[in-house]
Order: C-alpha cells, then structure tokens, then sequence
C-alpha cells in the first residue's frame, strides 16, 4: 500500500478533478460537512495523503495535525505552503499513534478506512480513539462502489477484504486493498464507539460524523 501511494503522490489528487457533476457536488458538501464538523477544533488528521483534506480542514479548524506513513506524500502536502501556525505534517502510521504530541478533540480520516483490512478495523478505530480527548467529535469519509471508476474490483480465496487492480500514469498496475461499505455496514461496525452518529451514504462517497463515547 504504502509502495503504490509513494508512485501515485504526484497524481493523486487527479480523483478529485473529474469531470463528473455528481462527484463535484457530492465533494463540495463533504467540504462542507468537514469544516462544520471540525469548526474550532484541534484535530488528528489520519492517512493525509498530499494534503487536499488537510487544507480544507484547516480552514474552519484551530488546528490540524496531520500524518500519513508515505514520505512522497508528505512532501506534496508540505509544500501547499499552509500556515505553521494552522498546520502540521507528521510521519506517522495509522496504526501506531502513540507518540504523536498533542492533544486533539477531533479526528479525520478520509479516504482511508476502505484501506483498513477487516481483521484491522477495530485495531485502528481503538487506536485513533485512544489519542482523542472524551467527546472528541469524528469525521470520516470514503468512496462508495461505482462500477468501472477506480479499478478492477476482485477477491481472492480465503479473504475477507476486496481488491482493485489500478494502473498508474506510467503503466505500473498495482494491486490496492479497497472495501466498500454500506449504511447498515457503517452503522454496525461504528455504533459500539459512537454518540450522535450520522451516516450519509451517496452515490459517490459516504460520510459519517459522530462524537465519540
């Protein structure tokens, strides 16, 4: 995983360009939704990638500390020039959070749950949680299933996750771990650690905003 968005950081953030006015709009109240979630807050931002969340979150949030395991990916982010004062990108894996300084009273994760393998989710969620203050509020967004965008969708036998088999602008293909869920799925899997929680699931991406118990 890692590998694959060390050779995709310099096209990433292509996804969110398409020329699609239901992915546009559906993206534009994300945006919305984030900043009005995260309004006022220190946040812990999870699996920030080139920084295209960061930004938006940075613009409604006191603050925003920022990690991602992929160095390429951070120099990306690092160089958007936002304020020190707002912003901080930090190397960091989702899974091992521990010494990460600060204290947050949100969280963000976008775009990176369908990367947790099943059998990691509530390693993850437990973890991400244990870093947060009580009452912390999160906000989490990711692709739903759209045939034909992103890639082969495939399983193997034996294993519980799905698969999308990508090709990058080089010609590299790669074979990225991608689960999709449902409302009910989302519902099921965040209920045990949520308060006031709102799950929109639409035609290209679902969200899901919840204050923690």
């Amino acid at each position: 995983m890692q590998h694959y968005y060390s050779q995709r950081a310099q096209e990433y953030e292509r996804v969110y360009h398409r020329d699609d006015p239901v992915r546009r709009q559906e993206l534009a109240d994300l945006e919305r939704d984030l900043g009005a979630a995260l309004q006022g807050r220190r946040v812990l931002e999870i699996a920030c990638g080139t920084g295209y969340w960061t930004e938006r979150a940075a613009g409604t949030a006191e603050h925003v500390t920022a990690t991602d395991l992929t160095p390429e990916t951070l120099d990306i982010a690092s160089a958007k020039g936002l304020p020190a004062s707002k912003v901080r990108f930090i190397q960091a894996d989702a899974y091992a959070l521990e010494r990460i300084p600060g204290s947050f009273d949100a969280g963000l994760a976008n775009f990176w749950l369908s990367h947790v393998p099943g059998s990691r989710l509530h390693e993850f969620l437990t973890g991400f949680h244990r870093r947060l203050a009580p009452g912390a509020v999160v906000f989490m967004a990711d692709n739903t299933y759209v045939q034909g965008i992103g890639g082969e969708l495939f399983r193997k036998d034996g294993d519980e996750d799905t698969y999308k088999l990508r090709t990058l602008s080089d010609g590299s293909r790669h074979e990225v771990l991608k689960n999709y869920y449902s409302a009910d799925e989302l519902t099921a899997l965040l209920t045990p650690y949520a308060e006031e929680l709102q799950v929109r699931v639409a035609a290209c991406f679902w969200s899901v905003r919840y204050r923690m118990r």
